[in-house]
């Protein structure tokens, strides 16, 4: 049996993924109708994981692009490429899992220009087709080809929106950070920390989070507790690991500073 075209693009091993409540069963149901799927959520919640986790589950190739400003429509299309035997069309991500039945992960899709996102229309409905212009190909995609984007809602009002006309095609999923206990266990598992340490600085965590009320754009990920578990696990104290891993990178403001270190020594006091 011949290896698939993006079999590079597989995953190997199951990316740890604590479900927290029935996304996995809502995924696999869109996915078997073909459906678009748009995640949204906080930063360093788990929406990337949980892709990877499906994608694994599913068995299929995962492409993903981290939107930017500067995204334009053939970094997704594709471009014709010069080289030594002349010129030759060179598929994007979008259109190489099209072409070959992957999934495709535009993560932070409200970044990309508008003008990029306007590309994914003719993908997302019923006739799931990208022309592909340039070479002059209408490209029908593969029967296993699945979209899925995401963004990050608490950012619309600073920065960009995605348009009605682009969100009406997706089945959206909304994350939001875990439970105390299932965070704390994800902490520990992903940080390979004791359980009483992970929960320690999930309360780091909850107290940033109700500072959002005082100005903070967002507070402590899950992400940035792994990061602070695996820097006490390489020998930083707890308070150091929570001052370099979530206190620096959460805020320059000398008083939300001062906030957060609060926050981390109330969690640390016994």
């Amino acid at each position: 049996m011949s290896a698939h075209p993006l079999q590079a693009w597989c995953l190997d091993v199951e990316p740890y993924y604590a479900p927290q409540t029935d996304e996995l069963a809502v995924f696999e149901a869109a996915h078997a109708l073909r459906l678009p799927v748009l995640l949204k959520g906080p930063t360093g919640c788990g929406k990337t994981r949980f892709v990877e986790h499906v994608a694994w589950r599913l068995g299929k190739p995962l492409l993903t692009v981290a939107c930017h400003d500067d995204l334009s429509a053939s970094d997704l299309v594709g471009r014709w490429l010069l080289d030594a035997q002349g010129t030759r069309w060179q598929d994007g991500p979008l259109a190489l899992a099209a072409r070959h039945g992957a999934l495709c992960y535009l993560d932070e899709v409200v970044e990309a220009r508008s003008d990029t996102t306007v590309v994914l229309h003719p993908l997302t409905d019923a006739r799931r087709i990208l022309p592909l212009t340039a070479c002059n190909e209408l490209l029908h995609a593969h029967p296993d080809f699945q979209l899925v984007v995401s963004y990050n809602p608490g950012y619309q009002g600073m920065h960009k929106t995605l348009k009605p006309s682009t969100r009406q095609r997706f089945v959206g999923l909304e994350f939001s950070y875990p439970r105390a206990e299932q965070e704390a266990a994800v902490v520990a598992h992903e940080g390979r920390v004791d359980t009483a340490l992970a929960r320690q600085l999930v309360m780091v965590a909850e107290r940033t989070r109700r500072l959002k009320e005082h100005g903070l754009a967002e507070g402590a990920s899950t992400r940035m507790l792994i990061h602070a578990a695996a820097l006490t696990r390489h020998g930083l104290s707890p308070r150091a690991a929570c001052q370099q891993a979530i206190t620096c990178p959460l805020s320059d403001d000398p008083d939300l500073a001062t906030a957060l270190a609060a926050a981390v020594d109330a969690s640390f006091a016994h």
